[in-house]
């Protein structure tokens, strides 16, 4: 079905088609055909599916069709702040014939541009629920004049402790009755269905399974490789394949910084993006990732969600997910909007017994690859100057502790004895 054949005001089609978009999804089309007719939703969906761009039309059909000066006012709860710039992002994309006002608010930067943008007036307000709540309780964001309602990956928000935040945010709006109020989840569980039930108006449920999503769109591998050589493999992947950008995933944060370091000592063009950087760090990373400036992006599972990259060639697993639900938001961050995309996954010692719970989860098994011995790189990053200055460290801190070692045999005979045991 294609968003002509939508009753929508003109000027949201000119934003549709400059945004490059012709077929619906199957969670556009069956979202647009609930939400266009004022009804709520909650949605099961992936990102990647093409749910942004469908509560965001329904909130663009909503406020244009208002006059300027009695227009509608929407706002979107989202977990995090990169997703938050991300959503305003693809809305300002959709927005250059219908001149709405739109920003983001989350917390890690300063009050004084926000608190301009919102005295100004802003038509769709993106933001975290910390910041939120902060803004509405000093009368800042007028949250008793939101009508428009969208939870956007309200799994993550609960799980991450933002249920007491979000109900209070919900508490301070008008009654569920006098507005609109859209739902989006990877999963329907227990709690969102609650939230549902208890805070919206007889929502239609709608259920897009993450297994069809998988399967369908994305090319997966899986290579069994011991943990001290899956840098091997990936370098040769990586010189095999030549991918024009690649999201690589790990499990830890360390991991995520020493894997950028070591791609970078290999020549390719890398960094790493976990929660423990700056906020401002964080979205520059984004920013020039999306832009081209660097290949490869080793990440946490902090990108796993949210972040939006078109025409993203490959995801690596370096470290397969302990929870199957990550694998499929990893993978997902490829094959977006119709196009293809291929996803590795490494199963090594300490990770390969996620697999079974994956693999029923997706409804499939991954394809085994097998790689031959010419597949394997050398990693040059091993004995460079930075291992040489780990290796020095590690001689001064032994000739540390000897000394310290003698100092306690002359001062005491006791403390020698625990040494020599």
């Amino acid at each position: 079905m294609n968003f002509n054949d939508l009753n929508l005001e003109p000027r949201i089609l000119h934003g549709i088609v400059d945004r490059g978009y012709k077929e619906m999804t199957a969670v556009q089309k069956q979202t647009l055909d609930v939400t266009l007719r004022g009804l709520d939703v909650a949605v099961q969906s992936q990102t990647g599916t093409g749910k942004t761009a469908a509560f965001l039309i329904t909130l663009f059909d909503n406020i244009v069709k208002n006059n300027s000066s009695n227009r509608k006012k929407a706002l979107i709860i989202v977990p995090t702040r990169e997703l938050a710039v991300q959503i305003e992002k693809e809305a300002r994309l959709l927005n250059r014939h219908t001149g709405l006002n739109i920003g983001s608010f989350y917390g890690g930067v300063g009050y004084a541009s926000q608190l301009a943008s919102l005295k100004k007036g802003v038509d769709i307000v993106i933001g975290t629920p910390g910041r939120l709540l902060d803004l509405g309780e000093k009368g800042h964001l007028k949250l008793n004049r939101i009508e428009l309602l969208v939870i956007d990956e309200a799994d993550r928000l609960f799980d991450m402790g933002f249920l007491p935040d979000i109900t209070k945010i919900i508490r301070k709006m008008p009654p569920r009755h006098a507005r609109q109020n859209m739902l989006f989840s990877a999963t329907l569980n227990r709690v969102s269905r609650k939230i549902a039930i208890e805070h919206m108006k007889r929502p239609v449920f709608i259920e897009v399974t993450p297994e069809k999503l998988t399967v369908d769109t994305i090319s997966q591998e899986l290579y069994h490789v011991k943990s001290h050589i899956k840098m091997n493999l990936m370098l040769g992947i990586l010189k095999a394949q030549a991918p024009q950008n690649a999201l690589i995933f790990t499990n830890m944060r360390h991991s995520a910084f020493r894997l950028a370091k070591k791609l970078q000592r290999n020549g390719f063009r890398s960094q790493h993006l976990t929660g423990d950087l700056p906020q401002n760090r964080r979205l520059n990373v984004i920013k020039d990732f999306m832009a081209g400036k660097f290949a490869f992006l080793v990440a946490t599972d902090v990108a796993a969600r949210g972040l939006h990259i078109d025409d993203l060639e490959m995801v690596i697993n370096y470290d397969i997910p302990q929870d199957c639900e990550n694998y499929v938001h990893r993978i997902g961050r490829t094959a977006r909007a119709g196009n293809t995309g291929k996803a590795i996954s490494f199963a090594s010692e300490g990770t390969a017994d996620h697999l079974e719970a994956i693999e029923s989860f997706i409804g499939m098994k991954i394809p085994v690859q097998r790689a031959e011995d010419d597949l394997y790189a050398t990693d040059i990053s091993i004995g460079s100057s930075s291992g040489m200055r780990f290796r020095n460290d590690r001689s001064k801190k032994n000739r540390t502790n000897s000394r310290s070692k003698n100092f306690h045999r002359k001062r005491n005979p006791d403390r020698a004895r625990q040494y020599a045991v």
